[in-house]
């Protein structure tokens, strides 16, 4: 699994992002983790998005068993390990709260998770995850379907969004292919997580938040699950590349 890394110190952060995304998009929090973080942090690319390796299966469960596998390592038994998912990567992160991938958090913050879904919005899902990926002419398609895949159209405009942009496209399979998205179409199968499970399940703290305008979920479905869900302030869905401060913030209620 793509992974990348850095600050010293026993404690861990663990960055999770969301579906058609890569770890890339942790970038402008990863600039400020210097100041805001007091110990180490670590970002993957989840399996079948980015630079990872593909899965024949995308269910919650393989998510949270193979990003245990990546983290294992990592995790230094003096400190703590705390996990910051948004969307999917916030749903795998409440799947890894729940003890049973081997390593248990002591926290997890999760952003702008999904929580109703419609049948329509299902069978959608499924078709994409079981249509092969589309090719792309030029490398600029690519790049501006990446952008609504993964939600950053129109936000994505600092200095990082080659960057961040870049990771989430490839070359063709063959020479001459085109371009094509990084993610892996199965992925889009993941299906409705098991939301209210999970939250039961948990065997650490557990904290939702959203953006006020995230056009996936509202506050009050988010305050369903957690009465004391964040605020997270005037933005939508991708609020770590928005207001990164935010999710800071967040962070450091919960010490």
């Amino acid at each position: 699994m793509y992974t990348e890394q850095g600050g010293e110190g026993p404690d861990l952060l663990l960055m999770l992002h969301g579906m058609g995304a890569t770890g890339a998009v942790w970038s402008p929090m990863c600039a400020n983790a210097g100041t805001r973080w007091r110990g180490r942090w670590l970002v993957v690319d989840l399996p079948g998005h980015g630079q990872s390796h593909r899965q024949d299966s995308y269910a919650i469960g393989q998510y949270a068993a193979s990003v245990a596998r990546a983290v294992l390592p990592h995790i230094d038994p003096a400190g703590r390990l705390v996990v910051l998912g948004h969307s999917l990567g916030g749903v795998v992160g409440l799947a890894l709260a729940t003890g049973w991938f081997g390593v248990v958090p002591h926290q997890v913050f999760a952003a702008g998770i999904k929580i109703a879904w419609t049948d329509e919005e299902l069978r959608r899902m499924e078709a994409l995850a079981s249509q092969p990926a589309k090719t792309f002419a030029t490398e600029e398609e690519a790049r501006d379907r990446y952008l609504k895949v993964s939600g950053l159209a129109g936000i994505a405009n600092t200095a990082a969004t080659p960057y961040v942009v870049g990771r989430g496209i490839a070359r063709g399979t063959n020479d001459g292919d085109g371009w094509r998205l990084a993610m892996d179409p199965r992925a889009n199968g993941v299906g409705k997580p098991p939301m209210a499970e999970l939250m039961t399940l948990a065997r650490c703290p557990v904290h939702l938040g959203c953006g006020r305008d995230d056009a996936l979920v509202t506050m009050a479905q988010t305050r369903s699950l957690d009465a004391d869900a964040r605020d997270l302030g005037p933005h939508g869905h991708n609020v770590m590349v928005e207001a990164p401060g935010q999710l800071w913030d967040w962070l450091a209620l919960f010490p």
